[in-house]
């Protein structure tokens, strides 16, 4: 599957005429909704507004089929959560053959049982923007140590278009605090195993 990224939390990805969109709640962050018609939309945070004439709309936990994509959702605690209070949604999506993980806005510490339903990670997509918003650089590094994904993708960052209710980190300096460097920077990514070593890597995907 193709992968492009609009901002925000917001990923898409694409294939043979299908299409999933996670967390699009780009309008009310300044820019227009990207989900359309006959999409299959995820939202991690429970108190996202349903997407009109979605295929299907889902945001909460469960096991979905749909179009041969297997999609899972996690209970998990939220960032700004107290705790024992899970209003989150992790999301394990499968798709030809490979496995995709969108945090969202989650507290960075997961449980066995919650790692045990993750499992195995190709691509993981989490935010770094901080600010008592969502997770910061420090929080990102914890996920990705604890969940070990091939690829790593940052969202959720300070961006010139996007009006966040809370200021966010930019992404150079969540890059500097976790210490890592770009393997290479995209405008769409297509995961490719034979391209991919045993260490986790970070792909950055410009805004489109």
């Amino acid at each position: 599957m193709d992968i492009q990224f609009y901002g925000a939390n917001c990923v898409v990805l694409s294939s043979k005429g299908v299409r999933l969109v996670v967390d699009d709640n780009l309008h009310d962050l300044g820019l227009k909704q990207v989900a359309r018609q006959g999409d299959i939309v995820l939202h991690t945070n429970t108190q996202a507004v349903p997407t009109a004439e979605a295929r299907l709309c889902i945001d909460g936990p469960g096991e979905y089929e749909v179009s041969d994509i297997s999609i899972i959702g996690i209970a998990a605690r939220a960032h700004m959560d107290e705790p024992g209070a899970h209003t989150a949604t992790i999301y394990r999506v499968m798709a030809d053959g490979v496995t995709y993980l969108f945090a969202g806005h989650v507290y960075p510490e997961l449980n066995d049982e919650q790692l045990e339903a993750i499992g195995m990670v190709d691509v993981l997509f989490v935010p770094v923007g901080g600010n008592g918003y969502t997770l910061d650089a420090i929080g990102a590094l914890k996920l990705i140590k604890a969940i070990e994904p091939k690829l790593f993708v940052p969202t959720h960052y300070a961006n010139p278009v996007l009006h966040y209710p809370v200021p966010q980190q930019s992404l150079e300096e969540a890059l500097k605090t976790m210490g890592m460097e770009p393997k290479e920077t995209v405008a769409k990514l297509r995961y490719k195993p034979s391209e991919v070593g045993g260490a986790t890597q970070l792909i950055v995907l410009t805004q489109l």
